[in-house]
Formats: structure tokens, C-alpha cells, sequence
């Protein structure tokens, strides 16, 4: 097989042939590797590569599966991961120079449980400083190009994740998702990025933005990889008192094409926004689709989904500043000045802001739940526009000027809920240019979302299109 073809195959598809010994370990690494090689100059996905180290692991891998030690289907398979997951004896900078020398001692709970899996990792992607912005810039380490057009944002703040998962660098990566990060690039790259619901996944060994809101997820080509690495990653982390004890389900039992009967709120402020024409056409046939598959659709209204903006600035900028708050009195000058800035301005914003904000977000959770008490998911774009300019700040959206940040982050940042969303491919506009749609459902019920995801996905093609890279 050539390597390009390996790069591009799913984990499912990769783990059956591994499980039948059909291709090595070595040979999947290898085919990553040298594709990273060939394309990370343009793209600069990667902080780390870890190449000694990820061939010495699928050595390991194909003695153990030669064996008859083969542990499932993520046993050989390359990932990456966002560099704010820490990794013993690998460096972790949560994208800043500052941190180029920090070598964990310990794995983070993700990182040790895609170990126990026997998935690779390939190395440490790039991504925006302290995963601080929807854009993908970083002036230490290089911004992150995309894979559709070099010259277009990743979108931000996992975007090496986003890139290189849709360049075929890695079959698997993670990002972390505080008002979108993991969606944002999902949608801009043109690929399946799943915020699974808050306290799924631990954050344990993982830099923080706001510990409220911070969720670990997936990056992926396919909605059943994303089943599958929810599979080896979610539960229960004594290290990490936010995560739920809730027993785990198989995730890609949720993955069967039939979405007869369920029912999908089109919520209506999402069209009512700033919103490109390419963008809501695709997203609109996305969810005609849906229904020509057996759902039921309707138009529903998200209420005080005008105050979801507000309320998580609040939230996010206050805990980002706590968090975040000695190493701006110390190293604030060596910090990308939009990151210094709103880690400054986060310090101004009072307790009683906080806890007013904190009691607004719990009033806006409870409408939240009534509404998924009417409808089990709620369908609408993941991002107004398509992949904007390489450091543009402003972005035209159905003819309305919105500023870069409030643009990616203006479907994302509702879901402050904790409730699961995903965002999966649903078209291309005139430039070439990925769209996606985004599906969000009740809190725990990751599965309902997997399952409409999957059926739009096989429904369609978009998922199969590469990057002209």
C-alpha cells in the first residue's frame, strides 16, 4: 500500500489491518513520519516530533501483536497530542518559549490511557499560546497554516491538532475545548473534532484555561474514530474530581446509520446572526439531509442564547487570569501581547462579576436542559464564515463586519452547559474551503450525538476529500 494511502486510512480501517497482520506498526509510523517530513514546513503543526521514540514504540507494538498481545483497536495507531497534555520525559509548553524547558515527570490521565491502549505517539502539535484564542497564531513556535489553503487560518486553539489531522500526520489527536478550541479547528480544517461532555474526560496533567470550562476531546477524520478513542479515554480519574462516575458505554455501539425518530431542534438565532451564504446554504442541506434520513426536524429558540457570549467572557477571562495569574506578574513581557492582554483584562473583573456571571451560567444551563427536553439535539453551523485570512482580525460575515474572535467563537462559546458537541464536515465553499456542522445534545448522551454525526457522515461524502497539500 502506498504511504500516502496509509496516512489516510481511518484507525478502524488501520487497526483491522494491523489485528490481521495484513501491514506493521512500523509501516504506519513510518508512512506518518515521512508524510510530517514532507509537509510540516508549509503547515508547522508540530512543537515536538518524536520520532526515535514512536518507531521504538511500534517496534514494540508489532512484537506484542506477532505475539498474540494485540490490546484493541487503537494498538499501533499514531497520535498527537495538543502540547498543553503533559508527557513524562517530553517537554510540555502549553505554546510558550517560556515553558521550552519543562519536562513532565508524569503522563496526564489522557496521555497514560492511549499508552494502556497501545497507541503511538508521534509527538506534541503546535497551538495557540496557553490554548488563549480561536485563531491559531503563535509567534514562538510559528502559526499554524491549513491544509485546504496555507495562507487561511487552522482556527484555534488546537490547531496543530486541527492540521495536522487533516494533512494525514496523525490518524488521532487531541485538543482541549474551553468556548470551542477543539470545533473551531474541526470546522475551519475539515475534520470531526468532538467536545465530549464536561467531566468524561479527564483533564488531569493538562495546563488549564478555565477549569469550569476546559474539556479534552478528540480530533479525527471519521466519527468512529472519534467513538473509538472515547472508548480508551473516558471515565473515571481519581486524580481529577471533576471527571463522573458514570459507567462507561462502548461508544461505537451508538454508530448505526439510523436516526429514525430523532428529533433535531434548528436553532433559529444561529441564522439570525452574521452569517455567510455559503456557510448557511451547506449547513441547511446538512440538516435537510438529516431529516431525509428519518429525523424530525423543527425550528426551536435557545433562550438567552444573546447573554452565552457575555457569560462565558466572564467565566473564561477570570479563571484564565487566576490561573495564569503569577506568571503574568513574572513573564508577562515574553507573552504574545493578545494572550498578555486578556490575561490583563481578566484581572479586572470583580467577584461579585464572577459570581454574578457563575449564577447567570447556571440560570442559562437549566434553559438549556428544558429546551433538550423538547428536542434531543440542537443542529446549526459550528462557525459563520469559512477559514479567514492568516492574521486577518476582522471577518465579513453575510456582509457584516465581526471582529476575528467574536466570529469563530459566536456558536461555540453557548455550550458552556458542559453538554457534548461535535462538529463534523458538511461541505466546501467556492474557494475550497471546509464548512461544518455542529451538533450538541443533552449532558451524558455523547452517544445520541455520535449517532447523528456518524449517520450524516455516511450519508455524504465530505469526509473522504483531502487537502490539496
Amino acid at each position: 500500500m502506498e504511504p500516502l494511502e496509509i496516512c489516510y486510512l481511518s484507525a478502524a480501517q488501520l487497526s483491522g489491518l494491523i489485528r490481521r497482520k495484513e501491514i506493521s506498526p512500523v509501516e504506519v509510523v513510518t508512512a506518518h513520519l515521512d508524510r510530517i517530513q514532507a509537509t510540516d514546513g508549509v503547515l508547522n503543526s508540530f512543537i515536538t516530533l518524536l520520532p526515535e521514540q514512536a518507531l521504538a514504540a511500534a517496534r514494540r507494538a508489532e512484537s506484542q501483536i506477532q505475539s498474540g498481545q494485540y490490546r484493541g483497536p487503537l494498538h499501533g495507531i499514531p497520535v498527537g497530542l495538543k502540547d498543553l497534555f503533559n508527557t513524562a520525559g517530553v517537554k510540555t509548553t502549553s505554546g510558550s518559549r517560556i515553558f521550552d524547558n519543562f519536562i513532565p515527570d508524569q503522563d496526564c490521565t489522557v496521555a497514560s490511557r492511549f499508552q494502556q491502549a497501545g497507541a503511538i505517539l508521534l509527538g506534541k502539535l503546535n497551538m495557540h499560546q496557553f490554548a488563549y484564542g480561536p485563531t491559531g497564531e503563535n509567534p514562538d513556535y510559528g502559526h499554524m497554516h491549513n491544509p485546504w489553503d496555507p495562507e487561511c487560518y487552522t482556527g484555534g486553539s488546537s490547531g496543530g491538532s486541527g492540521s495536522a489531522t487533516a494533512a494525514g500526520q496523525c490518524t488521532i489527536t487531541m485538543g482541549s475545548d474551553t468556548g470551542g478550541s477543539v470545533r473551531i479547528p474541526a470546522a475551519l480544517c475539515g475534520i470531526v473534532g468532538l467536545k465530549p461532555t464536561y467531566g468524561l474526560v479527564s483533564r488531569h496533567g493538562l495546563t488549564a484555561l478555565a477549569w469550569s470550562m476546559d474539556h479534552p476531546g478528540p480530533m479525527v477524520r471519521t466519527v468512529e474514530d472519534a467513538a473509538l478513542a472515547l472508548n480508551a479515554i473516558a471515565g473515571h480519574d481519581p486524580k481529577d474530581a471533576t471527571t463522573s462516575r458514570a459507567p462507561v458505554p462502548d461508544y461505537t455501539s451508538a454508530l448505526s446509520g439510523d436516526v429514525r425518530g430523532l428529533r433535531i431542534g434548528v436553532v433559529k438565532e444561529y441564522f439570525e446572526a452574521a452569517l455567510d451564504p455559503q456557510v448557511e446554504r451547506a449547513t441547511r442541506k446538512a440538516i435537510e439531509t438529516l431529516e431525509e434520513l428519518g429525523a424530525n426536524v423543527s425550528e426551536i429558540s435557545f433562550p438567552m442564547y444573546e447573554e452565552s457570549q457575555a457569560i462565558s467572557g466572564t467565566i473564561l477571562m477570570a479563571e484564565a487570569s487566576a490561573y495564569h495569574r503569577e506568571l503574568l506578574a513574572r513573564d508577562g513581557g515574553l507573552l504574545y501581547p493578545p494572550v498578555r492582554l486578556r490575561l490583563e483584562a481578566g484581572l479586572f473583573i470583580s467577584a461579585a462579576d464572577y459570581i454574578k456571571a457563575q449564577q447567570a451560567r447556571t440560570r442559562f444551563n437549566r434553559a438549556a436542559a428544558q429546551l433538550l427536553e423538547e428536542v434531543d439535539l440542537l443542529a446549526g453551523p459550528t462557525e459563520p464564515v469559512t477559514a479567514p485570512p492568516l492574521l486577518s482580525t476582522s471577518v465579513d460575515a453575510g456582509g457584516q463586519t465581526l471582529g476575528i474572535t467574536a466570529a469563530l467563537t459566536q456558536y461555540t462559546r453557548p455550550y458552556i452547559t458542559g453538554f457534548p458537541a461535535i462538529s463534523v464536515p458538511c461541505g466546501f465553499s467556492e474557494e475550497g474551503l471546509p464548512i461544518g456542522l455542529q451538533l450538541a445534545g443533552r449532558p451524558f448522551d455523547d452517544l445520541t450525538v455520535l449517532r447523528a454525526a456518524h449517520a450524516y457522515e455516511q450519508a455524504t461524502e465530505w469526509s473522504k476529500r483531502r487537502p490539496p497539500i
